[in-house]
């Protein structure tokens, strides 16, 4: 029994010996796979800076930043041209612009929020504040937030509403989550604070 047992640990030994390379090469090449894995910054990072990438709070600032108010009122392209003796066709029948109160009009972004203007006649020709940006070298406005105002002057944020959901949406279509009407839907609220920080102090009406 003895001698049995030494031959079974004899040959024990032989088998781990000639696995170990196999193991060993296992090893190296998980090692590889993990480290390719990583996420890695598109740049090297400048001396000083941290190595991790920017906190979601960073990049919300950074985003806020670029954001802007413009003022004015919605109105068809086709029709502010007109009041300004420029003939346009039919091809700029849909075309929505803001018209500022320098006599600027600025072209609408039709996208997630802006496109209400292009589907609801119901907000143009008021009074608009637009939280929205520009590129540079664009002129159109990605517009971020609506605000209007009512009878009496009192600022109000608009979007739409499906009362069965308690669910607001930015375009008109069905509720996303029942597929059921929305509604029109304003809302007494103020600017947000990191845009009232860059109006002018008087209060006066914003330069665009």
């Amino acid at each position: 029994m003895k001698r049995q047992a030494d031959r079974v640990a004899i040959d024990t030994a032989r088998v781990i010996q000639s696995a170990a390379p196999l193991l060993a090469a296992l090893l190296v090449s998980s090692a590889t796979l993990v480290f390719a894995g990583e996420s890695r910054p598109a740049t090297p990072p400048k001396p000083g800076s941290p190595s991790q990438p920017e906190s979601k709070k960073s990049s919300t600032v950074e985003e806020r930043s670029a954001q802007e108010l413009f003022r004015g009122k919605v109105v068809l392209l086709r029709d502010a041209l007109a009041r300004r003796k420029v003939d346009a066709r039919e091809e700029f029948d849909k075309q929505v612009v803001l018209e500022t109160p320098a006599g600027d009009l600025i072209p609408i972004v039709p996208d997630w929020r802006g496109r209400a203007f292009f589907q609801d006649e119901r907000l143009r020709n008021r009074d608009v504040e637009l939280i929205g940006k520009r590129q540079k070298g664009v002129p159109y406005l990605q517009v971020l937030m609506i605000f209007t105002f009512d009878g009496k002057g009192k600022r109000q944020y608009m979007d739409y509403y499906c009362d069965t959901c308690a669910f607001p949406m930015y375009e008109i279509k069905p509720c996303e989550c029942c597929h059921g009407p929305i509604r029109l839907r304003f809302q007494p609220r103020d600017l947000p604070d990191y845009i009232k920080a860059k109006l002018p102090k008087a209060g006066g009406p914003v330069g665009q």
